[in-house]
């Protein structure tokens, strides 16, 4: 599985103008199942993201996970992340996930996140509009 991640001092995501995802201080999560990934995989990455420290300490330095800071999360499924952009101009999609699957995977990262901090969702498959204030900034792509 794949995941960008960004702190964020607040996020949001709209379907159709009306809000259905948001949160406070916290993380941004754009995650993206790929073919062959497992429910393990999913689990581990929940535990990686919650886990890393990219929240600053009392000294300045990135050394706070979201769960030390209380913060929140949103997270959007964003197939695009498996792009393959080696040759053409267009990006290839061929690595994602079958929709089941990627839904499935999604589902169960977003809920094992949640276990961990308070979690908001977008809407798996619709067009959403996402917007955020990245705090630092700070982008963190992930994989396992």
């Amino acid at each position: 599985m794949r995941a960008v991640i960004q702190r964020v001092s607040e996020a949001q995501v709209r379907v159709d103008g009306t809000v259905i995802g948001q949160c406070g201080p916290g993380l941004m999560v754009l995650v993206c199942a790929m073919q062959g990934d497992t429910e393990a995989q999913a689990q581990k990455l929940a535990q990686k993201v919650a886990k890393c420290r990219i929240f600053q300490d009392e000294n300045g330095k990135m050394n706070r996970s979201v769960i030390d800071v209380g913060g929140s999360a949103l997270v959007i499924s964003q197939f695009t992340l498996s792009a393959d952009t080696r040759s053409g101009n267009r990006p290839g999609f061929s690595t994602a996930a079958p929709p089941d699957d990627g839904k499935r995977l999604y589902e169960l990262f977003a809920q094992q996140l949640g276990a961990l901090i308070p979690v908001e969702t977008g809407s798996f498959g619709a067009d959403m509009k996402v917007s955020l204030i990245n705090d630092g900034p700070v982008t963190i792509p992930m994989e396992v």
